[in-house]
């Protein structure tokens, strides 16, 4: 294998691999969701208990990662919900297999590079590269979600759910968004995007490693 492909594709993995880390981060971490319960007072301001919102949540999050039967506990939800929900099963799922995948491909590839040294693009490593080029997307995502989180969002799930529109939820047939404020949302976004630079800040010190 040749030093220039084995920097091509470090770069590619290691864009991919911080990407779906970031987003796979709030989406696996339960307790995450949980401690917004009392933060938000969603049992003061919704007619359920925490625990009653606690069970609505572990239903659709098993229903998301592990297909179990769709349910939302005591709270009610309808067909057009239970479709939304399919559709976002497709995509955490798809995110959980390319973090998989390229961790998987990330360990194989560093392997390699012991004994094929990669090409340094402009006397910087692959990591380098692959950092800044996810820090600057992210970095201009990110700037128009500060900017409008609303239109963010809105244009998030017209890219991503085309041509449908029952992620507009009505909270009186589908009760689970009663519990999911666009808040949480906002801050699982910050929580990936966090991650997401963190991952890239450690790839672009990595990279700018002089060559031994």
């Amino acid at each position: 294998m040749k030093n220039r492909l084995v920097s091509v594709l470090l770069m590619i993995t290691l864009a991919l691999f911080a990407i779906s880390a970031g987003i796979a981060a709030p989406i696996l971490s339960r307790s995450f969701y949980k401690m917004h319960i009392s933060n938000l007072h969603l049992p003061e301001i919704t007619e359920w208990s925490a625990d009653e919102i606690v069970e609505a949540y572990d239903d659709v999050m098993n229903f998301l990662l592990h297909d179990s039967e769709f349910g939302t506990g005591v709270l009610k939800w309808s067909d057009a919900g239970k479709a939304h929900f399919t559709d976002v099963r497709g995509l955490f799922q798809l995110d959980l297999w390319i973090f998989g995948v390229t961790g998987g491909l990330l360990i194989l590839l560093l392997l390699i590079s012991v004994k094929i040294r990669p090409t340094r693009f402009g006397n910087r490593g692959p990591s380098f590269w692959a950092g800044m080029g996810v820090l600057a997307a992210f970095l201009i995502i990110g700037g128009l979600g500060a900017a409008d989180f609303d239109r963010a969002f809105t244009v998030f799930h017209h890219i991503f759910f085309p041509g449908k529109n029952n992620w507009l939820f009505d909270p009186s047939e589908d009760q689970i968004i009663q519990i999911l404020p666009e808040i949480y949302f906002r801050n699982c976004a910050i929580l990936a995007i966090s991650l997401i630079l963190l991952l890239c800040v450690i790839y672009i010190l990595v990279g700018k490693k002089k060559k031994s």
